[in-house]
């Protein structure tokens, strides 16, 4: 069943009229017809099912909402910090680990970040947030993820030392502490920051500071992952480890 994002107060009316934009995506892209459902997600972990009862190029109206609450949220809160580098890339990473289950997404320009200003990366801002809202879509979640303004990496590791029970930066020099090691004294429906960097890795001395202020560098293993791979391998085998 398709499912779309769309303002809470438009599913306090009855029937239900649908924005222009999924009206449009509707009848004229899907080519849907009356009497099929459609769900509508409120962003608030509710899910609304609805019955197309009139399908025109403007306008679509649906009738019958039933309520159900979303069943794709993990518990717990993954936080990505992603380094920002090509395009292409980084999109792949946001959609992808959107549908693994990643909270929300912080863009960061590390040192050895293909990105190196800010503005850069605000540019793209409201590209992103449409990728995470069709990713959110698809992969039957009832959130869209949030996603944070871009930050340098000295900021990116105060905001998870201030929002996270606990900060994993993935170094692919690490030889001593593995993922699972690392959440062994954590619970299900905590909040984790997972820091992942550009190509060739972070500088040792950003692991240094990461570790100063409480992030723990942690292996994916023997063999090198390119940044997007590591960025889902990282958020998946997490929510397996804590069974979420």
């Amino acid at each position: 069943m398709h499912r779309f994002f769309v303002p809470p107060n438009i599913l306090q009316s009855d029937p239900v009229v649908l924005p222009p934009e999924i009206s449009h995506q509707v009848s004229s892209v899907l080519h849907m017809k009356e009497g099929q459902s459609v769900t509508l997600l409120d962003n608030a972990g509710s899910e609304y099912i609805t019955e197309l009862v009139t399908v025109g190029n403007k306008v679509v109206l649906g009738r019958g909402v039933e309520i159900w609450p979303s069943l794709g949220e993990p518990a717990t809160e993954i936080t990505l910090y992603l380094a920002m580098t090509q395009r292409e890339k980084f999109e792949w990473a946001l959609q992808k680990c959107c549908e693994a289950g990643a909270a929300s997404f912080a863009p960061v320009i590390s040192s050895r970040s293909l990105v190196q200003t800010i503005t850069e990366g605000k540019a793209k801002f409201e590209r992103w947030q449409k990728i995470l809202q069709e990713a959110t879509e698809q992969s039957g979640r009832g959130r869209i993820p949030a996603l944070l303004e871009p930050q340098r990496f000295g900021q990116a590791l105060a905001h998870a030392r201030q929002n996270s029970q606990l900060s994993l930066v993935a170094w692919e020099k690490e030889e001593k502490t593995n993922l699972k090691q690392a959440l062994a004294k954590i619970k299900p429906a905590s909040k984790i920051g997972v820091f992942i960097g550009p190509e060739g890795g972070f500088a040792e001395d950003e692991i240094d500071l990461a570790c100063q202020v409480g992030a723990i560098p942690v292996s994916l293993g023997p063999r090198t992952l390119r940044m997007e791979t590591a960025a889902v391998v990282m958020v998946s085998l997490i929510l397996f480890q804590l069974e979420d």
